[in-house]
């Protein structure tokens, strides 16, 4: 009979949550090949629609079980031999070897820059006896140089590329679970970054600053990129954490100042900050927002609009790169668009196109509406993507490079061997820990029906938490860590309230729900306390330790809210006598 009465309504909904917990954690017991984790957008693999997340199981019929064996066969597969290339010019003809570039840069077909050339002058004419032109030279590029066939298949789709060097993605090893791990286990680099300026740095400045790294790292393809401000006192720090250990190349990359540029052709019209751009309309429904969703073949799509006004210089220059361009009724719009595009570069990297209206040929247009538009599955998910994407517009618009010059008050470098042998240690501890407490419970209350549920409990406590993390995508590192097991902690302290409150004292002076009631008094205090004590440390130690300030908060809360009742009603009904 308490065997029934054990699976009360509240047992039942710990079971269901827990079932939910496994799910979002999602253990995976087959993790064979490697992930993607990024895709620079610019490349070959980008264009055939590899994607971030696909697993590649097999490059060239051979399998992939590892990133050793990835970095192996595809450095195999791109190695080419050298070809030679025999180049025409104005001034005469060069035979030279090419790999995975063809050595020269151009303009209108005059060399303006050369590697392999030694000396090489004049206007391109032919290369390989095949005339050359400015609209045939890209599209014709890449049969000049040696490549090979390389095929990929994942656990989405099979691809095949012709490559010359090795694919522009970077993979890591299949993630075993959701759980999102912090760089403590991961490793990486974390850097502590300080404005560097004799003005007052307002929050919105910072908010800039963090746009404008997220822009430049993300550009150079940087994965798993966290960056997030921390205050230390009257100081607005940044904090960044990235999946990489090259150290210089990351310095080189945070402290350069950075420029924007945006090009009609190759001229510069304007440049990102207050010398060219005057003004930013920005948060001002009347200028700038999402004007429109729409929906096609199943897609959702958001455009948005906000206005720049450029100074006279500026103007000027616009007025000058447009003034012969041709108009393409075809291309949309209500008067079409100019045959070339407004392309905007950061640090050198194209960055965004957009389409220039007919009515601003040749015009000294110090207004300019920019355009663009956001695509997702469903409408709210374009629209959200619309206002990332023009606010991403608007942030290097008004920046350009840096806001201001910054300092590196801190570098830390985190070995991703340690980190693996940090988590199988966690683990085991965890486990023994739990086992060692079971095993003080029984030897306080020689009782296996106290023991077993509070070891129950415990291991309940500890999988909801996880859950959660992997539901709010929280980077679990040391400090997480730490919360996790005091929140734990604190959960076997207040079981042992539950239990002492529920065996002491004459049953006649207190029913079982007034003993439960009282123990649960306590508790809620004792929670109140430790609730109240997170909320300064979370903002703390330049952001460092709120990991463990929240997961401390989840934990314990599940506990008060969730696990404790679950465990007073199991206690209640195994010491209950009939």
């Amino acid at each position: 009979m308490k065997f029934k009465k054990l699976f009360s309504i509240r047992v039942w909904i710990l079971i269901f949550l827990l079932i939910l917990a496994i799910i979002a954690i999602a253990p995976k017991f087959n993790t064979e090949g490697v992930e993607i984790k990024f895709v620079d957008r610019n490349s070959k693999a980008s264009e055939n629609g590899l994607q971030v997340g696909e697993i590649i199981k097999e490059i060239n019929n051979q399998q992939v079980n590892s990133v050793a064996d990835y970095n192996r066969i595809m450095k195999e597969a791109s190695a080419v031999s050298p070809k030679e290339v025999k180049v025409e010019t104005t001034k005469g003809t060069y035979v030279y070897d090419v790999l995975d570039t063809i050595g020269f840069a151009l303009n209108n077909l005059t060399l303006i820059n050369t590697n392999n050339i030694t000396k090489a002058q004049g206007k391109i004419i032919s290369i390989n006896e095949k005339n050359i032109t400015n609209d045939n030279f890209n599209n014709m590029l890449f049969e000049f140089l040696p490549s090979n066939t390389i095929k990929i298949r994942t656990n989405r789709n099979s691809y095949a590329f012709l490559i010359n060097k090795e694919l522009e993605i970077s993979v890591d090893k299949v993630e075993k679970t959701n759980l999102r791990k912090g760089l403590d286990l991961k490793g990486g680099i974390r850097v502590l970054l300080k404005p560097v300026t004799d003005e007052e740095v307002t929050n919105l400045q910072i908010r800039d600053l963090i746009k404008v790294l997220n822009n430049r790292l993300n550009i150079f393809g940087l994965s798993d990129v966290r960056i997030r401000q921390a205050d230390v006192g009257n100081d607005k720090l940044v904090v960044i954490e990235l999946a990489r250990t090259d150290i210089e190349g990351v310095r080189e990359l945070i402290e350069e100042q950075g420029k924007f540029e945006a090009k009609i052709k190759n001229d510069t019209v304007f440049i990102g900050g207050e010398r060219d751009i005057t003004f930013v309309c920005r948060d001002d429904g009347t200028c700038s927002g999402i004007r429109n969703c729409a929906q096609s073949n199943g897609a959702h799509f958001c455009s948005f609009e906000f206005l720049i006004t450029l100074s006279s210089n500026a103007a000027k220059k616009h007025a000058e790169a447009t003034k012969d361009l041709d108009v393409n009724l075809s291309g949309g719009g209500r008067d079409g668009y100019l045959t070339e595009t407004l392309d905007f570069y950061v640090d050198d990297e194209l960055v965004d196109s957009l389409n220039i209206g007919a009515s601003l040929k040749g015009q000294e247009a110090t207004q300019i509406l920019i355009s663009g538009s956001g695509s997702g599955n469903t409408r709210d998910e374009a629209y959200e993507a619309g206002l990332e994407e023009m606010d991403k517009l608007q942030t290097i618009l008004i920046t350009g490079g840096l806001p201001f010059d910054i300092e590196i008050l801190k570098l830390d470098v985190i070995s991703p061997v340690l980190g693996d042998d940090f988590v199988k240690t966690s683990i085991y501890a965890g486990l023994l820990a739990i086992l060692s407490v079971g095993i003080v419970i029984f030897i306080r209350y020689r009782m296996l029906k106290i023991a077993i549920p509070m070891i129950f409990i415990m291991l309940s406590e500890l999988l909801l938490i996880l859950g959660i993390a992997s539901i709010i995508k929280w980077n679990l590192d040391l400090a997480a860590i730490a919360g996790i097991i005091a929140s734990i902690g604190t959960g076997v302290d207040d079981q042992i309230i539950i239990t002492d409150e529920t065996l002491k004292g004459d049953e006649a002076a207190y029913n079982w729900k007034e003993k439960i009631k009282r123990a649960f008094f306590i508790i809620m205090v004792a929670y109140a306390t430790t609730f109240a004590a997170m909320i300064p440390l979370y903002y703390s130690g330049a952001g460092l330790l709120r990991g463990f300030a929240v997961v401390t908060i989840i934990g314990i809360s599940i506990g008060v809210f969730i696990t404790r009742p679950v465990f007073g009603k199991i206690i209640e009904t195994l010491l209950k006598k009939e």
